[in-house]
């Protein structure tokens, strides 16, 4: 999926997710208020997901409901209709993919969105999921340690992740990208790396791309994404190399920042839902996936919690589900 955006217009991003919710709320006129009944698979409206988003409310409740039996032929999924509860390996801090919302408690984004729907396609409820906060160094551990369900928080799908957890997916794709300080002058492609100090996330697939595509570079490994960014901000670091969906997200904060534009570094990273190794949830959580791509829920999520927030003019086209390799 290419990722097509002009990193240096700020002005229009409010003005181009105003079509996108008013049509989505306009389509949400006609929504029952009363969740679906048990057994059924569709995706009548209503249910008791809240944030101050109601573009975003109205497409988490309005997801697809999985029939008893599909749900009770799978031990991954008949386990979190027990518990009652998804348990979710996620992130808060990151506003297209999983926000928290101050005002009401609720994470919301596009990590968070498919979340809530796979909550409501087991459940009967988007509201019904819990969320450990997770880092590039704990997401395997606590699936290894069967403290989550899942983990979906921009999940990069790579073999030697692939050793000890299982990936539903994938359901995104990005590509690696370099953000500066904004009016830099001294990077402005991937060949101008060289001799510079680029920061990235410790574990994350970034140490693996600059190793490749930019090896003349001293590498800065910091735990997380707000570290990477304080550290360009603050001139310990010359540039951020991840993957440019987090640094559109960086952009959208931060005005101090832009990402190099054309400037792309190695092939498209797969983002999946990783799973306990193993386990058949992962076929439950593809034919879920498959579904929301097939009825517009995919896209329509991804036009209120990315299109809406960074101008993107291009819609995507989701990977190939099932391409885990």
């Amino acid at each position: 999926m290419s990722i097509l955006y002009s990193s240096r217009t700020t002005a229009r991003l409010a003005a181009a997710g105003v079509a996108v919710i008013t049509a989505i709320a306009l389509t949400a006129c006609g929504s029952s208020d009363s969740s679906p009944a048990s057994g059924s698979d569709s995706s009548s409206g209503g249910g008791t997901f809240s944030s101050s988003d109601s573009a975003y409310d109205t497409i988490v409740n309005s997801g697809p409901v999985a029939d008893d039996a599909t749900v009770e032929a799978n031990e991954w999924a008949k386990s979190v209709r027990d518990a009652g509860t998804l348990k979710v390996g996620g992130v808060e801090t990151s506003v297209l993919f999983s926000k928290q919302d101050l005002t009401t408690g609720t994470d919301v984004g596009f990590d968070a969105g498919l979340t809530q729907l796979l909550a409501r396609y087991i459940l009967g409820d988007a509201s019904k999921t819990a969320v450990t906060q997770v880092t590039s160094d704990t997401r395997e551990d606590l699936l290894v340690n069967k403290q989550v369900d899942l983990v979906a928080a921009t999940y990069s799908i790579t073999p030697a992740r692939q050793e000890r957890i299982s990936f539903a997916g994938p359901y995104y794709s990005s590509s690696a990208g370099i953000l500066v300080k904004k009016g830099d002058t001294a990077i402005t492609s991937v060949a101008d790396l060289a001799g510079k100090t680029v920061a990235t996330q410790s574990g994350s697939t970034g140490e693996t791309t600059l190793a490749t595509y930019a090896p003349d570079a001293t590498v800065l490994s910091l735990p997380d994404n707000a570290q990477c960014v304080q550290a360009v901000q603050q001139g310990r670091a010359d540039a951020y190399v991840i993957d440019q969906t987090l640094l559109l997200n960086n952009v959208t904060q931060n005005d101090d920042l832009e990402v190099v534009a054309g400037a792309s570094l190695g092939t498209e990273d797969l983002y999946g839902i990783g799973l306990p190794k193993d386990s058949d949830g992962v076929e439950f959580v593809n034919a879920f996936l498959q579904k929301i791509e097939d009825d517009g829920t995919w896209l329509n999520l991804w036009k209120t919690t990315i299109q809406d927030k960074t101008g993107l003019e291009s819609e995507p086209t989701p990977p190939e589900i099932g391409k885990t390799d």
